[in-house]
């Protein structure tokens, strides 16, 4: 772990043009730079680097971030990797976090299975090339099936000596731990005790993580054996759901062209390969599993599912469909002629001819299967309900609500089917797969939250407007967050989700920007020493305190007890900006005032003349302290370590106006922050009265399951409650408008 002291010397010490430069080439532009984006083709310039926010955007292809997120997206790696990278290139030494001796114990294990694994592949690598079983019986069979020196090294391709304890001999001869090689997977027991090589005999092929660390191996006899292929167990290193095959090889090709080949076999990754498709992967010795997916998604959106044209293949293809779907990717499919299989096709086709098939034969997933379907029912009925149906329950697994509806016309036309029809059946499935989503959702946080001692008693709330929102303790949420505008983040699965989201999304833009001026009220005093100013987050904690308010979202109540728990360090860091800002202000203003002495004017002109200059430069004092002040939250934040707070925040700030105003001067309009004064308590309104709506049908559905059964006490409370929340939300405008607001003189001007 790195720790935070040098993660933050990280972060301030990269600069975003710099970091770009290495990647883009880019020019002057207004008052920042342009260039052609290095996460999509491009002919003309769409990439912007503001270096005042110290962040990169592509308005075509949505992707940037700050330095650490542009790392982190442009090469594939994690976030602690992305730091790496950049304090080698600015020289920054980096100083481990002290952890506890728990901790450490478990490191140390994971880095000896690492340790482990490694060595074995090397020896398997070894035995490959040196021996003479390795190169009679395993390279011949590599050879026969048309594996070149080229992938058998990028592959780290190897063999296990087909000799019961030859692997045991060489490990004992390094001083290996044999329990920790049994928990691998490398050695096996058998039922009289025997300890044994368990992938004796097998050609080796290691199964790396995108990080390049040996997790497992999958082995393939080159016998007559019932068991194909044996693979390494699961172990603290080495969970199967969590990888795919050629992750490692293919990952920089993935970020690279911005698309991911899935095939089924170890094989069938490195036939393609060796023919030019450099971004495959395999999901080998599992069904494909959501955490797959979330790999996939974690370096490109677009995936291609490759399969054998038979039967069986087509049923693979449809078997995978709905998980990739729901997880908002792009996906197509490559169907390949009869028998063929990956590995076949590409090794009898040169690059380019392979190349020029995928192009002409990939086809939309969803037409893909609306076509299948639709031959195979032909004029029958029954066949065609049942395609039908099955078809519904792939558009209901998509999340975005444009794609569903575009998805369900083309279905509506293919199957000659109303579009209604199709349109309503999804509607019914798509509730089942929201609400089956969302329940599991729940308990996987449950889990999470009894594992992590996170869940606290809920208070008793004195006001009916917080009966709906959640208690949480604003703990790191460790798992990676779904994004609002690309439909990671489910709107449906709670609905006061995107009203509370525009309030956060406020809070990360504007946080610390003076907002109001809260005056006295006790004394009534109103002089210049009794006057505090508010800034955006202490304003947003004032108007949910009034109303006993929290966010129900643990990520946004996370992300702003941050923000709250930031605002000390802040104000530090801005008395010590103001500090030399006023000093070179200072020195300019002296400047100034020799220049006007230096003119012939009269006193009054010179008096006229030194007001104008002290107007001017306490403008640009305001201009660069209110500056400082609204990218103090975004440059924290945007490369923080957690990810949902790393992820939502460069969603939150990365909006179009937020960069395109440097380009927009010659037609200035009204920005955001000028109309802040009133887009942030209207904010705060809407969800507000969205709470109270959800209070009145709750209330009202509760009244109507009782009425006329002879419950008059609890018609009667429910009738009271109603009537609070009524007269509540009929006075909810008004009091909003009545509470003292007194905007900043930036504001007033």
């Amino acid at each position: 772990m790195i720790d935070l002291a040098t993660q933050q010397k990280i972060k301030d010490t990269a600069d975003i043009v710099d970091v770009v430069s290495d990647y883009v080439h880019l020019v002057r532009s207004g008052g920042g730079y342009k260039g052609l984006c290095p996460f999509h083709n491009e002919r003309t310039p769409s990439f912007s680097v503001n270096r005042a926010r110290n962040f990169c955007f592509c308005f075509s292809c949505k992707k940037g971030g700050s330095p650490v997120n542009f790392i982190m997206q442009k090469e594939g790696i994690s976030y602690y990797e992305a730091l790496r990278q950049l304090a080698k290139k600015y020289g920054i030494k980096i100083e481990e976090k002290e952890i506890t001796d728990e901790e450490r114990a478990s490191m140390e294990r994971k880095e000896a299975m690492y340790l482990a694994n490694e060595w074995a592949m090397q020896l398997f690598e070894k035995n490959l090339h040196e021996t003479p079983d390795g190169h009679d019986i395993g390279l011949q069979y590599l050879y026969s099936r048309g594996v070149t020196e080229e992938a058998i090294k990028a592959f780290h391709i190897g063999y296990a000596l087909d000799r019961s304890t030859a692997f045991i001999e060489e490990a004992k001869k390094k001083g290996f731990n044999l329990t920790l090689l049994k928990e691998l997977g490398l050695i096996g027991t058998s039922q009289q005790g025997y300890d044994y090589d368990r992938f004796r005999g097998r050609i080796i092929f290691p199964i790396m993580s995108s990080s390049h660390k040996v997790v497992g191996f999958g082995g393939r006899t080159l016998k007559q054996e019932s068991a194909k292929y044996v693979n390494s167990p699961e172990s603290e290193i080495y969970k199967k759901s969590y990888e795919l095959y050629g992750m490692s090889q293919a990952r920089q090709t993935i970020v690279s062209q911005d698309r991911c080949f899935l095939v089924e076999g170890y094989l069938d990754v490195i036939g393609m390969w060796q023919a030019g498709l450099k971004n495959v992967v395999a999901s080998s010795g599992t069904a494909l599993t959501d955490e797959q997916i979330a790999l996939i998604h974690r370096f490109t959106k677009n995936v291609t599912l490759i399969y054998d044209g038979d039967e069986p293949g087509i049923k693979a293809a449809f078997r995978g469909m709905n998980m990739l779907l729901s997880h908002n990717l792009d996906v197509s499919v490559l169907l390949l002629p009869d028998g063929e299989d990956p590995d076949s096709f590409a090794r009898k086709h040169s690059p380019e001819e392979l190349r020029r098939y995928v192009e002409e034969h990939s086809t939309d997933v969803i037409h893909f299967k609306a076509r299948v379907l639709i031959d195979r029912a032909q004029n029958d009925p029954q066949k065609r309900v049942a395609a039908i149906r099955s078809m519904v329950d792939t558009l209901a697994h998509i999340p975005d609500k444009v794609k569903r509806e575009v998805y369900i016309q083309e279905c509506s036309r293919i199957m000659r089917v109303s579009e209604d029809a199709i349109s309503s059946a999804t509607a019914e499935a798509h509730a089942v797969i929201k609400e089956k989503s969302k329940k599991e959702r729940e308990m996987r946080k449950l889990n999470r939250d009894l594992d992590n001692g996170r869940i606290t008693p809920q208070p008793v709330r004195n006001s009916p407007l917080m009966e709906q929102t959640i208690t949480v303790n604003p703990s790191p949420v460790q798992t990676p967050t779904k994004s609002i505008y690309n439909s990671k983040i489910s709107v449906e699965t709670n609905p006061l989700r995107p009203l509370e989201w525009k309030v956060i999304q406020y809070c990360l833009r504007y946080g610390y920007v003076n907002f109001c001026e809260s005056l006295d009220q006790e004394n009534g005093r109103q002089d210049d020493e009794y006057k505090h100013y508010l800034t955006v987050v202490e304003f947003v904690k004032e108007e949910l305190s009034n109303d006993d308010l929290a966010f129900s979202v643990p990520e946004f109540a996370h992300i702003f007890q941050l923000l709250l728990d930031l605002l000390p360090a802040f104000r530090n860091d801005l008395e010590e900006f103001q500090q030399k800002l006023a000093d070179g202000f200072e020195q300019k203003r002296n400047e100034g005032y020799n220049i006007i002495g230096s003119k012939n004017l009269t006193i009054a002109e010179i008096q006229k003349e030194e007001i104008k200059l002290d107007e001017k430069i306490r403008d640009e004092m305001q201009e660069e302290i209110t500056r400082f002040s609204r990218s103090y939250p975004s440059r924290l934040l945007a490369s923080h370590e957690d990810d949902v707070v790393r992820t939502l925040t460069n969603e939150a700030i990365l909006e179009r106006h937020q960069l395109s105003q440097i380009y927009s001067r010659e037609h200035p309009v009204e920005s955001e922050e000028d109309k802040l004064f009133n887009l942030l308590p209207m904010a705060i309104t809407v969800w507000k009265n969205g709470i109270l709506d959800i209070q009145l049908k709750r209330l009202l559905s509760q009244f109507q399951e009782i009425a006329g059964k002879g419950q008059l006490e609890e018609e009667r409370r429910i009738q009271a409650h109603l009537a609070e929340i009524i007269k509540l939300r009929s006075e909810f405008a008004k009091n909003i408008g009545d509470r003292i607001i007194c905007p900043t003189s930036a504001q007033r001007k």
